[in-house]
């Protein structure tokens, strides 16, 4: 029978290596089938992280031979057994233990979401939503959160320091997933601008690349909200149409004042944000535009 190689990455916070598994060849498996068997073999100790096994939990995620891929869905035949198959936890994350990454960034990003606010017509029952507005909300809807989009964005995989001004591309898609709903009166453009660092995507369209539901998150979310945010911004047109019907934008502390982490901060949202951007950041109003980052009209 034929064997294969698995060079898995063993290690903890402290440091680690890859180390080389042997093991027969089984027709049919994917990674993480690979995985279990050495688990029940030569290394019961192997910690890795999985649910479903079925690509909908996203559970499973990591870099196969340096792509990020979700284990449970890349079978092993599509890759080449002739040299070692590596397995490394996802290098965006700080690891904790082999395979398996602190992934908690991403859910301090999502409470900084301002929530979906509706409009008080048509509420009846008298709206009726147009099939396309129905169609683009449940693209971004299908996102399973196995991070891999974050993991591959090179905004913060290279550059540790952007973390606390980044949200990234899986919040990108859920900002416009409510900033595109007919019914939503929320106004976050100033928040993206100056909070979520937008700018500093520069659209190469490596998280669209390795996205396993395939939604096109640079065409359908990151490109149409630079667009709103460099109108609202710069656009002189609708400077103008602001001040004749008397509308102002909503600023990044009003926005973000909604969001769970400033509505109803936990002791872990004070915290992360006191370390990421000082003391003052424990109120809304640190959001202000003196504390603006890069805008949206940045690299494209």
């Amino acid at each position: 029978m034929a064997e294969l190689t698995m060079r898995i990455w063993r290690g903890d916070p402290a440091g680690g290596d890859f180390i080389d598994y042997r093991i027969p060849e089984v027709e049919g498996e994917v990674v993480l089938d690979v995985i279990h068997r050495i688990q029940a073999g030569p290394a019961p100790d192997l910690a890795c992280r999985w649910n479903c096994k079925a690509g909908k939990c996203g559970s499973c995620s990591a870099e196969i031979n340096g792509r990020p891929r979700l284990m449970c869905m890349t079978r092993m035949d599509t890759l080449p057994t002739d040299q070692p198959v590596t397995v490394a936890p996802m290098r965006t994350f700080p690891i904790i233990r082999d395979l398996v990454t602190d992934v908690s960034f991403n859910y301090v990003m999502a409470r900084q979401v301002p929530p979906f606010r509706p409009a008080t017509s048509g509420l009846d029952g008298s709206f009726r939503m147009a099939q396309v507005d129905v169609d683009r909300g449940q693209e971004f809807r299908k996102c399973i959160e196995c991070f891999l989009c974050q993991d591959v964005c090179h905004v913060i995989r290279d550059h540790e320091e952007n973390k606390a001004r980044y949200s990234g591309p899986r919040w990108f898609i859920r900002f416009m997933e409510l900033e595109s709903h007919p019914l939503d009166t929320n106004d976050r453009r100033e928040l993206l601008r100056q909070r979520m660092g937008l700018g500093m995507c520069n659209i190469t369209k490596c998280c669209t690349e390795v996205c396993p539901e395939h939604i096109k998150i640079t065409d359908n979310a990151i490109i149409p909200l630079k667009e709103r945010v460099v109108d609202a911004a710069y656009d002189p047109v609708a400077w103008l149409g602001r001040k004749i019907l008397r509308r102002s934008k909503r600023s990044a502390a009003e926005a973000l004042a909604d969001a769970p982490s400033y509505a109803a901060p936990t002791a872990e949202d004070l915290a992360s944000r006191k370390s990421a951007t000082g003391p003052s950041a424990a109120s809304p109003s640190a959001a202000s535009p003196s504390a603006a980052g890069p805008s949206a009209a940045g690299p494209a």
